[in-house]
């Protein structure tokens, strides 16, 4: 199995390989960022650039796009805000000191991560820094944001302070990830038991579960509210490099050429997508469709529940940093600088899961920031 797909369309407008990409949530545009500096937005009924975002003086690591704003991140340590109808720049936050690694949008609050070894939370509208949360040891590299929940009545002090402002979820290269009270910016947790970088998170907002893959070659899920290392996922024989959570299901991408399936709750291993000649970089489960990107250079498709490759994307000359799906169209952005179109009709369609027996933790809504990291928010975003 496996037939080739060509390409509907190929963008390379951006003079250097492309670091992320970004869907909008009406799902009318596409956000490009690049290491030529800039970032581009796409329209997804034509493919045509429609905007060229200049002012950074730096790559940019990532990008998120929202209906009306663009959010860009660069090694220029500044975060910007775009118009999306005009491409003009309407905001600059300025106060990291180095790389900015990962940016994140929710409930009205800038989320940041940086080399500088801090995360920071900004008002979007005037730019100002609202919170920073220092404890790392190292770059923070990812992140993920859980919003406020409504407490039973007469609460304690403490839960209350933590409940107010939401948790925010940070993963370092100094091997923990931690959870910061918003509200406070005090470290409500730290979640230790990595023994490697932690590359990509994701989180069960309602379950306070949060996931975390690492250079250790496992994933490790926690209790973001006690602490707890809840399961530890141990089959992947290389770095953790991307993670998407998908109805009670985790999806892990690797440097050991492989993407594996595991039960979320209980760490059982379900299968394996092969067939990746070098690292998984980026993946995204889309209607029962698993659609990889790897540093081979091609995307594939598999079959969600059984682990059948269905089709290979060629045509890339670098690694896959992003891909995104909308409608019958894959999108691949690429280090070779290039944005790709594919048609994905014809892919077989998904059967009916077979029942599962009920959980005790809830995995039935579900955030998610991948790393490619990533975003989020690690498809990533």
């Amino acid at each position: 199995m496996g037939g080739g797909g060509s390409a509907l369309r190929v963008c390379a407008d951006h003079h250097g390989g492309i670091n992320w990409l970004s869907l909008s949530p009406d799902g009318q545009r596409l956000l490009t960022g690049s290491e030529d500096g800039t970032a581009r937005l796409w329209s997804t009924a034509d493919g045509q650039c429609c905007a060229l975002l200049q002012g950074h003086e730096s790559y940019v690591t990532f990008c998120q796009l929202e209906d009306e704003a663009a959010f860009t991140c660069s090694a220029d340590c500044t975060i910007r805000r775009w118009d999306v109808l005009t491409g003009q720049c309407v905001q600059v936050y300025r106060g990291h000191t180095s790389i900015v690694n990962r940016i994140l949008v929710a409930n009205n609050q800038l989320f940041s991560s940086s080399y500088d070894r801090t995360a920071r939370v900004w008002t979007v509208d005037k730019g100002q820094m609202s919170r920073e949360f220092r404890g790392h040891r190292n770059c923070v590299l990812t992140l993920a944001y859980s919003a406020p929940w409504d407490l039973p009545e007469a609460p304690c002090a403490e839960e209350a302070a933590t409940a107010a402002g939401g948790l925010l979820v940070t993963g370092s290269t100094d091997g923990t990830a931690k959870v910061w009270q918003v509200a406070s910016g005090c470290c409500h947790q730290t979640l230790r038991g990595h023994t490697g970088a932690v590359l990509c998170l994701v989180l069960d907002t309602p379950g306070y579960t949060a996931f975390t893959g690492s250079t250790d070659a496992t994933v490790r899920s926690w209790d973001i509210r006690s602490g707890e290392q809840l399961q530890v996922f141990r089959e992947h024989q290389g770095s953790v490099l991307c993670l998407q959570l998908v109805d009670r299901l985790v999806y892990s991408g690797s440097a050991d050429r492989t993407v594996k399936c595991w039960q979320a709750d209980t760490g059982e291993h379900l299968r394996t997508f092969s067939a990746h000649r070098r690292n998984v970089s980026a993946l995204k489960y889309h209607a029962g469709t698993l659609f990889t990107g790897s540093g081979d250079a091609c995307a594939r498709a598999f079959d969600a529940q059984t682990g059948e490759l269905q089709r290979v994307f060629r045509g890339h000359a670098f690694v896959i940093n992003c891909i995104q799906v909308h409608g019958q169209v894959l999108y691949t952005a690429s280090h070779d600088g290039a944005l790709r179109l594919w048609d994905v009709r014809g892919l077989r369609a998904p059967r009916p899961p077979p029942p599962r027996r009920a959980s005790k933790r809830s995995l039935s809504r579900l955030f998610s920031n991948k790393v490619g990291c990533a975003a989020a928010p690690l498809q990533p975003a």
